[in-house]
């Protein structure tokens, strides 16, 4: 790889770091062409862009972003595969559902809205964690429910005297 590739990989991976909030480091290593073509489908399915690169290639392009990451450097050892994700816990569920068959991919590191997650041990924290509709859609049922309990409070009151007809 001359540098003019290596550059491109850099500005690539830069650009896709600045574009998500949500990123996961795994070790993909010892999974042959049958079981890596799979994991790219299903990463292709559910819209995680998956990349490989090497390491001092992450870390420059880490370096470049405007992401705090340092503390993800130690992991770069080894085989490395980026996911990228516009959901908190989409390439942990990934991770995870694709694991029903073996042991690997191993989650070396994540990054998640700021925070870092380090070690496979991780996983199952990540995948509980909700995405932002979620937690949007509990806010909301929150939100709802003194409201539905005061309306049907008030319509019963209505209907006991008389006011409004039960429909």
């Amino acid at each position: 790889m001359n540098k003019q590739e290596k550059k491109q990989v850099i500005d690539q991976l830069t650009e896709q770091f600045n574009q998500y909030n949500f990123f996961y480091f795994a070790d993909d290593s010892s999974l042959n062409a049958e079981s890596t073509s799979k994991l790219r489908r299903m990463c292709f399915d559910k819209g995680i862009p998956y990349k490989v690169a090497k390491n001092s290639l992450i870390k420059k392009a880490l370096e470049a972003s405007n992401k705090d990451a340092s503390e993800l450097y130690g992991s770069l050892k080894g085989a490395s595969a980026v996911l990228f994700s516009e959901t908190s816990n989409g390439p942990a569920k990934l991770i995870k559902e694709y694991r029903k068959d073996g042991e690997r991919p191993i989650l070396k590191s994540a990054f998640v809205d700021a925070e870092i997650y380090i070690g496979d041990n991780q996983l199952k924290a990540l995948v509980a964690l909700k995405s932002r509709n979620e937690l949007i859609g509990d806010v909301i049922g929150l939100l709802q429910s003194p409201i539905k309990r005061v309306l049907g409070g008030l319509m019963a009151k209505a209907e006991k005297e008389g006011v409004v007809e039960n429909a």
